[in-house]
C-alpha cells in the first residue's frame, strides 16, 4: 500500500487536506486496525487526521472498517442493548454513567459497559465498577451470561475490538488522542438489536455524528447522540440538554420542553468509594436523582423498545 500517497492527502492541514471516499478511508483504516501499517506511517497519519478531523464520509468508512473487525454479542431477548462506552473516568465531579446503567437494568434494559482507560490525571471507572458490584467480564461468554442474568455487563475494549484498544492505547504513548477515539463510541456488537450512546465533548463533533448517525442507523439501527459530562456518556447536570435520537434513518428531538439550564448542585467527590455511595443513595431514593439523569434514561428506555 502507498501510505504517502494517503499521507499526501491529509496531511496537508485543513485547508489544503483532500477528504478520503469511503471506501478509502475504510481501506486505509482497515490497515491500521489490523496492525499492517509501519509506525512511521501510521503516526503520520493519525496526527494528520487529528490536524484534518475526519468527514462525515470517512468517518462512515472508518466505522466499516471497525465494525467489520468487532466481535458480536446476542442480547437477550426483549428492548434493546443500550451501549455506554466508557474512555475517560472522573476529573473533577462524581462519574454518574453506572447510574444511568443501573436504572435501566432495574427496568429490564440490558446495558453493556465497554472501554478503557489510560488517563493518569482521571479515576479510572473501572475502579467505580468495582466498588459498585459491576464485575469486569473477561470474554464475550461471560458478558452473555451477565446480559442474561442481571441486565448489566462490563467489557474491555480489547475483548470487543483489540485493533481498535491497541490504535487507542497510542494516546499515552503520542501525547493526544486519535481518530480511534471517536469512532470507538459508534463501536456497535450488536447491530440491529442496540442503542447506541454517542457522547461527545466538543461542538463540531455533534456536526459530524450528527450527519453520520442517520446513515449508520438506516437499516434498524438506533443510537443517541448527545453531549458528554467529563467525556463520559451522561447528561451534564446543569447545562441545557441535547438529546437527539436517530431510529431506522429518521432523526427524533428527544430534548425536554421547555429545555433549559437549571441550577444543579454538582458531587465534587469522585472518589470511588464515595462516589459509590452517592449512587448507591440515589438508586434507594435517600437522594434525588438528578432532573438530566432522568431525561437521558427516559430518552433511553424510548429508543430501546421495538
Amino acid at each position: 500500500m502507498d501510505y504517502a500517497r494517503w499521507i499526501k492527502d491529509i496531511g496537508r492541514g485543513r485547508r489544503g487536506a483532500r477528504d478520503l471516499e469511503r471506501d478509502q478511508a475504510a481501506q486505509l483504516y482497515g490497515a491500521m486496525l489490523d496492525g499492517r501499517v509501519p509506525e512511521l506511517e501510521l503516526g503520520a497519519m493519525l496526527i494528520a487526521w487529528r490536524i484534518k478531523g475526519e468527514s462525515a464520509e470517512e468517518l462512515l468508512g472508518l466505522v466499516d472498517a471497525m465494525q467489520a473487525r468487532t466481535a458480536r454479542l446476542a442480547p437477550p431477548a426483549g428492548p434493546r442493548l443500550v451501549l455506554l462506552p466508557s474512555f475517560n473516568g472522573a476529573r473533577k465531579q462524581a462519574n454518574l454513567m453506572p447510574l444511568v446503567a443501573l436504572l435501566l437494568a432495574r427496568e429490564g434494559v440490558p446495558v453493556l459497559i465497554h472501554g478503557r482507560h489510560d488517563f493518569d490525571s482521571r479515576i479510572s471507572p473501572f475502579e467505580l465498577f468495582a466498588v459498585l458490584d459491576i464485575p469486569l467480564s473477561h470474554d464475550l461468554d461471560q458478558a452473555q451470561a451477565r446480559l442474561a442474568s442481571a441486565r448489566l455487563a462490563c467489557l474491555p475494549l480489547a475483548a470487543l475490538n483489540p485493533g481498535l484498544d491497541a490504535l487507542m492505547a497510542l494516546r499515552a504513548r503520542m501525547g493526544v488522542r486519535n481518530s480511534s477515539h471517536s469512532v470507538a463510541k459508534l463501536l456497535d456488537p450488536a447491530p440491529g438489536r442496540s442503542v447506541r450512546v454517542v457522547a461527545v465533548t466538543h461542538p463540531e463533533y455533534l456536526d459530524s455524528m450528527a450527519q453520520a448517525l442517520p446513515r449508520l442507523c438506516s437499516d434498524g439501527g438506533r443510537a443517541l447522540l448527545m453531549r458528554a459530562s467529563e467525556g463520559e456518556a451522561y447528561a451534564h447536570l446543569r447545562r441545557a440538554a441535547h438529546l437527539q435520537g436517530f431510529a431506522d434513518g429518521q432523526t427524533l428531538d428527544l430534548n425536554p420542553q421547555p429545555n433549559e439550564a437549571l441550577e444543579q448542585a454538582l458531587h465534587e467527590d469522585c472518589e470511588p468509594e464515595a462516589n459509590a455511595r452517592l449512587i448507591r443513595a440515589m438508586l434507594d431514593g435517600r437522594e434525588p436523582v438528578p432532573q438530566r439523569i432522568q431525561e437521558q434514561v427516559q430518552a433511553l428506555r424510548r429508543l430501546a423498545q421495538d
